[in-house]
């Protein structure tokens, strides 16, 4: 049998032809264009992923940058609503303040005016009981006759005055 009978042989000529094949129809320049044009796709992605990383880190800047404006801003709106707050409760205070002197003011007018009132009355009374004791005494110690003589005196006194 010779060497075309063993699987060697055939295995070998097999490779050949397989080779040959292979490089007839340009294989390896195909093969390698694939690969290069597989590189140069993933270069590319590569380059586009660099460009989003590069806009991301901008965008995220930006937006740190507005983060940080926004705080400060919030913090002058806080500080101003607590300067408003306090300047609010000042008025208030100042406000309750003045309120509470005027009505301290009128109380104290009304109790003068009721003081004076009670002094008036305490008076009419102390008049009016004057008066009564008067009468009681002139009545318990004034004769009809006593009484004749100040009514004639009365009378030529009122002659005088008028003439």
């Amino acid at each position: 049998m010779g060497i075309l009978s063993t699987p060697e042989f055939w295995v070998a000529a097999s490779f050949v032809g397989f080779v040959l094949l292979i490089m007839y129809f340009k294989v390896p320049g195909k093969v390698a264009k694939i690969l290069d044009d597989r590189a140069e796709l993933i270069r590319l992605e590569l380059e586009e992923a660099r460009k989003l990383r590069e806009e991301a880190q901008t965008k995220l800047a930006e937006y740190e940058r507005k983060q940080r404006t926004a705080e400060k801003e919030a913090e002058s709106i806080i500080t101003l609503a607590k300067e408003e707050a306090e300047a609010l409760a000042a008025e208030t205070r100042e406000t309750l303040k003045t309120t509470l002197e005027r009505r301290m003011k009128l109380a104290e007018e009304k109790i003068a005016r009721a003081e004076e009132q009670a002094v008036g009355e305490v008076r009419t009374t102390a008049v009016n009981v004057a008066i009564a004791a008067a009468e009681q005494i002139i009545e318990k110690k004034m004769t009809p006759a006593a009484s004749k003589k100040l009514v004639d005196q009365s009378i030529k006194d009122l002659k005088g005055k008028l003439n």
